[in-house]
């Protein structure tokens, strides 16, 4: 029983990482200072991610979803890595103080 308790709480912390990742990749592609080909790598991840096409398909034993476990983490590394520090601690910092979903530029 504790041990069920415990990973339902461990899949509640990982959704809500996620939920918390998805608004701030939502903040960096409103801000007015994050560079275009950021938006461009996180636009294609996310058309990526929904996109019934795939790469090497899915039925394909393990190596099929590999190429969803390397390309979507690659394509947003990138996105983010070119981003502004200043940027990316904005809209982490936006989620915190409840800005909602207005980013101010300074």
């Amino acid at each position: 029983m504790a041990g069920e308790m415990k990973l339902l709480e461990h899949s509640r912390s990982l959704v809500r990482r996620f939920l918390q990742e998805i608004e701030f990749y939502r903040r960096v592609l409103r801000h007015p200072r994050t560079p275009r080909v950021s938006k461009l790598l996180l636009g294609a991840a996310i058309a990526y991610a929904v996109s019934p096409i795939d790469l090497i398909p899915d039925f394909i034993p393990v190596v099929g979803h590999l190429d969803d476990l390397v390309i979507l983490p690659l394509l947003i590394w990138t996105a983010v890595m070119l981003i502004p520090k200043g940027v990316t601690a904005e809209c982490r910092q936006a989620k915190e103080d409840g800005a909602g979903g207005n980013i101010m530029p300074p």
